[in-house]
């Protein structure tokens, strides 16, 4: 565990505290420049897709990166948002921990970083490491690797992204969110890009509910996977 988070890591969040480690932590880590290949992303979906033999390569990676951003995601923005501790994520510099099927398991930082000073003046700069020097290069390869679109994977992200940010909204109603909401409103990226994280999540209302029903913009074609039906929040069902 990376002591300067030891906060967030109570209750819920508890069992988050071996995601993100420091070189000292004693599992293997494989550095993602080098997860990233051809070969070593073939093994390793190769080995998870043996749980549904006969599926879409597509859908096995989408559904894999599913793991890999539900444990990279929530702690560096929670980490980011309460405790204003930026940390390095630059895909070169970070290794990733597999389990033994092939699953994330956690993240080998360089270092813990240092808190922001002074405070990023918007959502752009306070999440341009884990943007555009980690999802960016990280999705792009895994994206070209499969031959699946860029955006299904990058509504995987926004999808736990914005999940997130209602789950510390609850858990701590006075923490400043203000910048993580910025980021998923901004339609465009400060450069002229589009921003692959705009609203990925919908709420609609529907008849009969009191409650409006939380929908992904973009399908994760979790059913290309045998075995594997439509998930709760799809577009498509």
């Amino acid at each position: 565990m990376i002591p300067a988070l030891a906060p967030l890591f109570i209750a819920d969040f508890e069992h988050y505290r071996d995601v993100l480690v420091l070189p000292d932590d004693p599992r293997v880590g494989v550095p993602l420049r080098t997860f990233l290949t051809s070969e070593y992303l073939n093994e390793v979906l190769t080995r998870f897709g043996s749980a549904y033999p006969d599926s879409d390569p597509r859908g096995l990676a989408s559904i894999w990166c599913k793991y890999y951003f539900i444990k990279l995601i929530p702690p560096v923005v929670a980490a980011s948002l309460i405790l204003n501790q930026p940390l390095p994520l630059h895909l070169d510099q970070v290794q990733l921990i597999l389990s033994d099927d092939g699953l994330p398991a956690a993240f080998k930082l360089p270092d813990a970083g240092q808190r922001w000073k002074p405070t990023p003046a918007d959502a752009f700069e306070r999440f341009d490491e884990l943007l555009d020097h980690h999802l960016r290069p990280f999705i792009e390869t895994l994206a070209r690797h499969v031959r699946l679109s860029p955006k299904v994977l990058w509504s995987n992200a926004g999808n736990y992204f914005e999940w997130l940010l209602g789950v510390l909204a609850t858990a701590m109603p006075h923490a400043d969110l203000t910048h993580g909401h910025q980021l998923l409103n901004a339609h465009l990226l400060p450069d002229g890009r589009r921003n692959p994280l705009y609203q990925p999540v919908r709420y609609l209302k529907v008849e009969g509910q009191d409650e409006p029903k939380r929908q992904r913009r973009v399908c994760c074609i979790r059913y290309r996977v045998k075995g594997l039906d439509y998930c709760g929040n799809c577009p498509l069902s």
